[in-house]
């Protein structure tokens, strides 16, 4: 954004009523604005957030004369789906659902329509009457935008922009936009871009007749000799470009990806067994997280908080150590471009010993959500992993709301992260699902080798310890690769 967007010239009485000694208004701006890209990469993502969702929000910055300022305005959107199949409860869920992205993306919801029939118009998606009715409706609210419940053609985009002169968006690039506005790490950033541009690449030619001005001939568009050429469409530039952009981010992910799989094989390797924690988005995965491992990892009530995955490392009461990885959420009808581009980070979940599967207990009919992320389990092919249901949120939901989830889910664990409820009954149940393979050896270590000692204490559980005049008497359960360091002291007899 330009300083002269962020201060733009005012004129009228006040100008006239200004101080002779306030600073030049070019001297102004330039402070500003440098102050405000020094300080907006600092701004983390709750702040962000908060700024963005904020109604009404007016943020004056004011010199001496209070001339000059800026006001943020939030998007002004309309709501549209197509109830095609399924009660009319779930029609409106995945309404109230999509109006959610759309305050998490920064808009405000003026009004929402839904039309009852079997399919979606192939043409618009909406019928033709519906699609009059929609522009009253935009011209009426003064909306900026109009979001789409579904996924639509190119086709269908072009036809409703046209109708409607305004910009139209579908579910898919608003959750796209979602993503690309948490994705914090490289890798994440990575991802969203690369899935962003395999949503747009079979989209370009529905964008108008921008797109198919004509290179080359006599001038090529100014360029002069060395330019001439058969000719290249704009179109055909712009596919180019990305095709080529969409094959860098391949290989950057690539190798991102041998890295990732080097410290699981790691893990692997020391027979540390891992739990993945998935779930809908904002059931507050991250939040169990904290309260399990104080991992410290930011906690939003907002869609989509957490892109970029978190490990820590955790021990049961035995003593056993294990890892933690709070992955991205998932959403009814996640789009197909996400899960491709993540399924490096989504592997995580693949390759665990453990899913714990979080449902928001406080929502109408959970178990909508449940079908949900099992079916996105399936495809990044983790339905064969071990699972652990925890209902969460439990001080927010109702009895009889309880009540009906304990029936549905009977070997659940019911837990509240906020208040601390359950989370002493989840810690024993995880350890009881985690793999346990461990062996007990009883060896005399030398004083010698102090260092293999502590090993068995730092990684291993001590069932008993006797100091001799030749060593340590050392009974203890370790991991396979430490017994083998102790197998040549096993058979010394404590009084060798």
């Amino acid at each position: 954004m330009t300083t002269d967007e962020l201060f733009p010239e005012s004129t009228g009485p006040q100008e006239a009523t200004a101080s002779p000694v306030r600073p030049a208004p070019d001297t102004a701006r330039r402070a500003v604005a440098e102050h405000i890209g020094d300080t907006q990469g600092d701004r983390d993502l709750s702040d962000r957030a908060a700024l963005r969702r904020t109604r009404g929000l007016s943020t004056e910055l004011e010199d001496i004369t209070e001339v000059e300022y800026r006001q943020l305005q939030l998007e002004q959107v309309v709501l549209v789906g197509v109830w095609a199949n399924g009660s009319a409860d779930e029609a409106e869920e995945s309404m109230e659902e999509l109006a959610r992205l759309a305050e998490t993306a920064g808009s405000v919801v003026l009004d929402t329509m839904i039309q009852r029939r079997d399919r979606p118009d192939g043409a618009t998606y909406l019928g033709s009457g519906k699609v009059k009715e929609l522009r009253e409706m935009v011209d009426g609210n003064g909306a900026d935008t109009v979001i789409v419940d579904g996924e639509l053609t190119p086709s269908q985009l072009r036809q409703l922009e046209e109708r409607l002169n305004i910009k139209v968006v579908d579910r898919t690039a608003l959750i796209l936009d979602i993503f690309a506005q948490h994705a914090r790490s490289k890798e994440g950033k990575a991802q969203v871009e690369l899935a962003q541009l395999n949503y747009l690449v079979p989209r370009l030619r529905g964008w108008g007749a921008a797109l198919s001005r004509q290179r080359g001939g006599r001038v090529a568009a100014g360029a002069g000799i060395g330019s001439r050429g058969p000719g290249e469409t704009k179109l055909e530039i712009d596919r180019r470009r990305i095709h080529k952009r969409i094959a860098q981010l391949k290989h950057e992910l690539s190798a991102m990806q041998i890295v990732r799989e080097t410290k699981r094989s790691q893990r692997r390797a020391n027979a540390v067994p891992a739990v993945a924690i998935t779930g809908y988005t904002n059931a507050g995965k991250s939040s169990l997280l904290n309260a399990i491992t104080d991992a410290g990892v930011l906690v939003e009530d907002a869609l989509f908080a957490t892109l970029d995955p978190t490990t820590r490392k955790h021990r049961t009461a035995d003593g056993r150590v294990y890892t933690l990885t709070d992955t991205v959420g998932f959403v009814r009808h996640l789009p197909h471009e996400l899960v491709e581009s993540f399924r490096s980070t989504l592997e995580e979940v693949a390759h665990s010993d453990l899913i714990m599967h979080v449902i928001d207990g406080s929502v109408e009919q959970p178990e909508n959500q449940v079908t949900a992320v099992r079916e996105v389990l399936e495809s990044i092919d983790a339905g064969k992993v071990a699972e652990l249901l925890v209902v969460n949120k439990v001080d927010a939901a109702d009895e009889v709301s309880l009540a009906r989830l304990r029936h549905l889910l009977p070997d659940a664990v019911f837990v509240s992260a906020h208040s601390g409820a359950g989370m002493e009954a989840l810690r024993d149940r995880i350890a009881s699902l985690l793999p346990d393979p461990s062996v007990v050896i009883d060896a005399l270590v030398p004083f010698t080798e102090g260092a293999l000692l502590g090993r068995v204490h730092s990684e291993g559980t001590v069932l008993g310890q006797e100091h001799t005049e030749f060593g340590t008497q050392v009974r203890a359960k370790v991991q396979p690769d430490l017994a083998g360091r102790l197998e040549e002291f096993s058979n010394i007899p404590a009084h060798a």
